[in-house]
């Protein structure tokens, strides 16, 4: 036991491993054995939350009202969650997609070069859907596990949610973006400081990409450097897990009655009918096609795609069959983040956080002052379009009172509500479900990358705050 606890680092003279690597281990095993469980984070994330608010001078009952009665209110976003897992699952366990993977897993030869590999592929393919990425991403790590001896189970499942730590939320499922973008679907009050944000002053601006850029050259390395070398990995078979191909064959057809499940016909009129409804959304969107792509349109699409790779209905429903066993976590956890959610909105503890805000900021701090407060409230509302609401009608008005340019505050917003990610399990959920793992499992390695991302992303935040100039909010 001692030679074996030896070869898989769980001793101080593991070897002459580098610094980042050991200090990578470190953090791997204080995870595994301290990090809690992702429901145990969420419910010590609501008696935390209450404390804080009968420290305010909350009544205890109206904090239980409150939270009780949001308990379902985030049903419908808990529905496109899942409906984000089984439309990225669909699209990337397709016959063409599938392919791709596998010829991708042919390309790292080491257990560090595949988790530096996964890493590079979870951050870009987040840019165009969070979703998207962490299915392709968790699929690619079960392949590049049947392939690559010595692979750190840990460090590659950590660098597959990379994406969702990093940059996702500067690319085009950014919630927040999306919805400065569109008129109809900004809240009254929230239009009357902001108006319309468009995505040329938010997305599609050179700090954006920089900040993008930045992140994503800085976290492959960390990852590469920090991964365990193989005699020290703990593969997934130390976990006892071990994956087959997925299985994209169709077993023919017995019965006549099932010719229609087994013919494209039907898929092609509906991906067609569908097709139809989305050329019309995008031509007819008032401020541009992107400005439609939100994120009922974003399943859509997904689910169109995937049914069309698919080709056949028999197919494309053994696939969505095997895609639900990951939306578990999604399902069970999502109401217990809405009651922090109802007992922050519902009670006094919005506007104390408010008040703090705009009292203790200039122009010079505000824009650190917006990364850390993003940040620290993503820990309790791990949601970027619902934390959004919440945030942006004191956040936007403090920055026209300060002169800073709004569209850059949104993006200060995304980069900096990313970094909680890190740390909360609750966009996990997904990946962990694919990959039969506990969030303990990958925070050590994530935590690491968080050391790194914190510091460049609040001075990225604070630097280019200082060159974008003040836009004046466009009403009408």
């Amino acid at each position: 036991m001692a030679e074996e606890n030896k070869k898989k680092g769980n001793t101080p003279d593991a070897g002459n491993e580098g610094g980042l690597e050991r200090f990578g281990l470190a953090l791997a095993q204080w995870s595994e054995k301290w990090f809690p469980d992702a429901l145990v984070f969420a419910l010590v994330g609501i008696v935390i939350v209450f404390i804080i608010g009968l420290l305010l001078g909350e009544s205890p009952v109206k904090l239980a009202v409150e939270g009780g009665k949001s308990f379902w209110v985030l049903v419908p976003f808990t529905m496109q969650m899942a409906m984000v897992i089984i439309g990225g699952y669909v699209v990337a366990s397709s016959p063409p997609v599938h392919k791709l993977i596998e010829k991708l897993a042919d390309i790292p030869k080491t257990g560090r070069g595949a988790v530096a590999f996964i890493a590079a592929f979870s951050m870009i393919t987040s840019l165009l859907s969070w979703g998207f990425s962490l299915i392709f991403s968790g699929l690619l790590v079960r392949e590049l596990t049947r392939r690559v001896k010595g692979l750190d189970y840990r460090a590659a499942g950590s660098a597959a949610y990379l994406g969702l730590g990093a940059v996702w939320a500067l690319g085009l499922s950014s919630s927040a973006a999306m919805m400065m973008a569109t008129k109809g679907a900004i809240p009254p009050k929230l239009y009357a400081i902001s108006g319309v944000i468009p995505l040329t002053q938010t997305l599609f601006i050179w700090p954006t990409l920089l900040t993008a850029i930045a992140l994503i050259v800085i976290s492959i390395p960390i990852a590469y450097f920090s991964a365990p070398k193989p005699e020290r990995a703990k593969t997934a078979e130390d976990f006892g897990i071990k994956f087959e191909s997925v299985d994209i064959s169709l077993e023919p057809r017995k019965k006549p009655g099932e010719w229609l499940e087994y013919s494209p016909i039907l898929t092609v009129l509906i991906v067609a009918l569908l097709g139809w409804y989305l050329f019309d959304v995008f031509q007819k969107s008032p401020m541009g096609p992107l400005a439609a792509l939100d994120l009922n349109n974003y399943n859509l699409i997904f689910i169109a795609l995937g049914m069309l790779l698919h080709w056949r209905p028999r197919r494309f429903v053994r696939s969505v069959a095997d895609s639900v066993p990951a939306t578990g976590g999604v399902l069970i956890q999502f109401p217990f983040y809405a009651v922090i959610f109802g007992m922050i909105v519902g009670t006094g503890i919005t506007k104390w956080l408010a008040d703090i805000f705009v009292a203790i900021s200039t122009q010079g701090t505000y824009p650190l002052l917006v990364a850390l407060y993003s940040a620290i409230l993503g820990v309790f509302i791990p949601s970027g379009g619902s934390k959004w609401v919440i945030e942006a009608p004191y956040v936007l008005q403090a920055a026209a009172q300060h002169q800073v340019n709004m569209g850059w505050v949104v993006q200060i917003y995304n980069a900096a509500e990313a970094l909680p990610n890190l740390l909360n399990p609750f966009w996990m959920l997904p990946l962990l479900g694919m990959l039969h793992m506990k969030a303990r499992d990958l925070v050590g390695y994530s935590v690491l990358q968080l050391m790194f991302h914190i510091p460049l992303v609040f001075f990225l935040c604070w630097l280019f705050a200082r060159f974008i100039p003040f836009v004046p909010p466009i009403l009408g």
